[in-house]
């Protein structure tokens, strides 16, 4: 799975940031405010991957078991997918 084109994360003011630009702003009317953990996964999934590259990744970046990365992961990529984020194919 991908994030789609036409959103970008920042830091603003110590928060990471989620905003629509170009066409996206058309169909996203908003900001979304990413935990850390959320934001690696945003910028993870930027790029091409599978949910089970996403639970590798997030055991490497934290200090966390494998179950809750599998947990985070998937509720992570739930959000993504009920909200469009996500291009379809």
């Amino acid at each position: 799975m991908k994030i789609k084109d036409g959103f970008i994360i920042r830091k603003v003011g110590g928060e990471n940031i989620v905003v629509p630009v170009g066409e996206a702003g058309k169909e996203f009317h908003g900001m979304v405010k990413l935990n850390e953990s959320g934001a690696f996964l945003w910028r993870f999934f930027c790029a091409e991957h599978t949910e089970e590259e996403a639970v590798r990744a997030l055991l490497e970046e934290y200090d966390v078991d494998e179950e809750t990365a599998k947990n985070d992961v998937a509720s992570f990529v739930k959000v993504l997918n009920d909200s469009h984020f996500t291009e379809q194919k």
